[in-house]
């Protein structure tokens, strides 16, 4: 006597997302893409990309960019009046 495999639940989500992502994959007719440029943009993307992920304890005390600029640039303040005071006590000979 042979068992029948049991009919796992993922067959029927995993069939529906195939079928979703190559409906996702169509382009749809009334896009034309002839006058694009290829690559258009990419230089400017190797230029400028600058992005840094913060751990999530970090993340949690920064609401947005501009409170870790501004924290960044506290810190790179402090950090320069630090060397500049421990240039101005060398003694000389």
């Amino acid at each position: 006597m042979t068992m029948k495999k049991a009919k796992g639940k993922t067959t029927a989500p995993r069939r529906a997302a195939r079928e979703s992502a190559a409906q996702a994959d169509e382009i749809l007719p009334h896009y034309d893409f002839s006058a694009g440029a290829r690559g258009k943009y990419a230089a400017r993307y190797r230029e400028g990309t600058n992005v840094v992920l913060l751990e999530p304890d970090v993340a949690e005390r920064f609401p947005d960019a501009a409170a870790v600029n501004r924290a960044l640039r506290v810190l790179a303040d402090a950090a320069d009046d630090a060397k500049s005071k421990s240039r101005s006590r060398r003694r000389t000979a």
